[in-house]
């Protein structure tokens, strides 16, 4: 099974660059799952079936919290970006202008 994750030679790439390929590739499969959970939860009329995918979301989220944890540890400045927006009262896009300038 093949993987287009790369838009260069996989070979001349780091170790580096391909783990964190990896985990930006992990990062988006988590967010996928998630939304086809909240897809399927919407139409579904059996309560405990619902139930179950309510449960399996979580552990979804739960991945793409820790994949995206890695990945800001990895990458101080995105932490610092968004430490300037995530948990913040206010205008998102304003927020995000705001973090965005104190990274440059």
């Amino acid at each position: 099974m093949g993987f287009d994750q790369y838009h260069e030679p996989p070979e001349e790439l780091s170790q580096e660059t391909r783990t964190f390929a990896r985990m930006i590739t992990s990062l988006i499969e988590e967010a996928e799952a998630n939304i086809w959970y909240e897809q399927r939860m919407s139409v579904e009329q059996d309560k405990d079936a619902k139930a179950i995918m309510a449960n399996a979301q979580k552990e979804e989220f739960k991945h793409f919290g820790m994949n995206l944890e890695f990945l800001l540890r990895k990458k101080g400045d995105w932490r610092k970006e968004l430490q300037g927006i995530l948990f913040k009262d206010g205008d998102i896009v304003e927020l995000g202008e705001k973090a965005e300038k104190s990274v440059d």
